[in-house]
């Protein structure tokens, strides 16, 4: 029996080890806006083998695995002491999810977790679920990250044990390893998610994109990416929220959008990348897309090119939540290449890569959805003269 524990323990830790190093290779095809790469970068397979095994064979005789990992996904994303760190939401089993870091020496493969998870302290109130950090290194010293905090419903009826409400949970931190939890968010809507701290200071206080909904799964009546400014992130509390980028009909955002990272700084503007929501016969469909700000006034969009920036292609589109894409977290190096870390079908991570000056391309130079068919038809049009005038041969 212990021959037979030794010889599967060493397959199983051969396989771990065989995962981890595995190089990620770029697509052969790539639309020139960002390239994909061959392999997800962080899966449920990724987490630590003893987060799962018992290893001792006196009380795990079979080397069962004692607890489940179902998914890795939704991961926020920074730079830190020259390696590329993911904060992710590994799912167990159990449907809870937690924080865990995984960090890269290239952004690209090689992602392992830390030893142990992030120990998120809890308020008064215990979260019964957290998930979906965002990241923003502030530059008022602090790490901030800011994610969904989930509770039941108090009001929801015995017989319903799905109805539940979600809060900003906000914490901070100097090394990614101790948090300081502070109170979650407090807004005049019913509901928040998807909230993303701006890193710099806006009129002296601090900005905060927000997604007012009025209940846990629709956003109803509210929606939309919403901005306000709060004076202290230790009594985090916005009095006023303004719409900056609200859904619209019959578009990719027309149920629900909302902020994906922390906006990127560049000499044009702000860079913000979204995630976008419609109704399908086949059910909700997740996109990203992209628009930029006045650089000077975050509240003003002063480019937003039409349709999805990236949607899910091949096995990207299958998973416990199928047809999703979902990004909070990328990451721009000095030289301004940008590491987009987005999750597929709720199950698992990828990286697309690309540049600054390509995004300000993209979003400054693709046309604006004006709403219309006949208008899409325009473009259309208007792209192929173009073309015609600059001569350009297609075969």
């Amino acid at each position: 029996m212990i021959q037979d524990f030794d010889s599967k323990l060493t397959r199983l830790q051969d396989k771990y080890a065989q995962l981890l190093s595995r190089p990620n290779t770029p697509l052969a095809d790539s639309n020139g806006v960002y390239q994909r790469y061959q392999y997800p970068v962080l899966t449920a397979a990724h987490a630590p083998l003893n987060w799962r095994y018992d290893f001792n064979p006196q009380t795990n005789p079979f080397l069962m695995e004692r607890i489940g990992v179902n998914a890795v996904f939704n991961a926020g994303a920074i730079k830190w002491n020259n390696k590329y760190l993911m904060v992710a939401r590994v799912e167990g089993h159990d449907r809870k999810s937690f924080f865990a870091v995984a960090e890269s020496p290239n952004g690209i493969d090689n992602f392992a977790f830390w030893p142990y998870p992030i120990e998120m302290p809890e308020t008064d109130s215990p979260d019964v679920n957290i998930y979906d950090m965002r990241l923003t290194q502030h530059e008022d010293g602090w790490i901030y990250g800011l994610f969904c905090t989930e509770r039941r419903d108090p009001s929801a009826p015995a017989h319903d044990q799905s109805m539940a409400i979600a809060a900003c949970g906000i914490a901070r931190t100097h090394d990614l390893v101790s948090w300081e939890r502070l109170p979650d968010l407090i807004t005049k809507s019913a509901q928040q998610r998807n909230v993303v701290l701006h890193p710099e200071f806006v009129d002296g206080k601090y900005a905060l994109y927000t997604r007012p909904q009025d209940s846990f799964i629709n956003a109803g009546t509210g929606g939309g990416i919403g901005l306000g400014l709060c004076a202290d992130m230790a009594n985090p509390v916005i009095d006023h929220e303004v719409i900056i980028d609200n859904k619209n009909y019959h578009t990719v955002y027309e149920a629900k959008n909302g902020q994906g990272p922390a906006p990127i700084k560049t000499d044009q503007g702000w860079l913000h990348l979204a995630h976008g929501v419609r109704n399908t016969a086949a059910g909700l469909r997740y996109v990203l897309y992209m628009f930029m700000t006045d650089a000077n006034d975050i509240t003003k969009v002063t480019h937003k090119p039409g349709g999805y920036f990236l949607a899910p292609e091949g096995d990207e589109r299958i998973g416990d939540v199928s047809n999703v894409v979902f990004c909070n977290g990328w990451v721009k190096d000095d030289d301004g290449k940008v590491f987009i870390y987005y999750a597929s079908s709720d199950t698992r991570m990828h990286v697309a890569t690309t540049t600054v000056d390509q995004l300000v391309d993209y979003v400054m130079n693709t046309p604006a959805d004006e709403f219309r068919s006949a208008a899409s038809v325009k473009a259309i049009y208007k792209l192929v003269d173009h073309n015609q005038q600059a001569g350009v041969a297609v075969k």
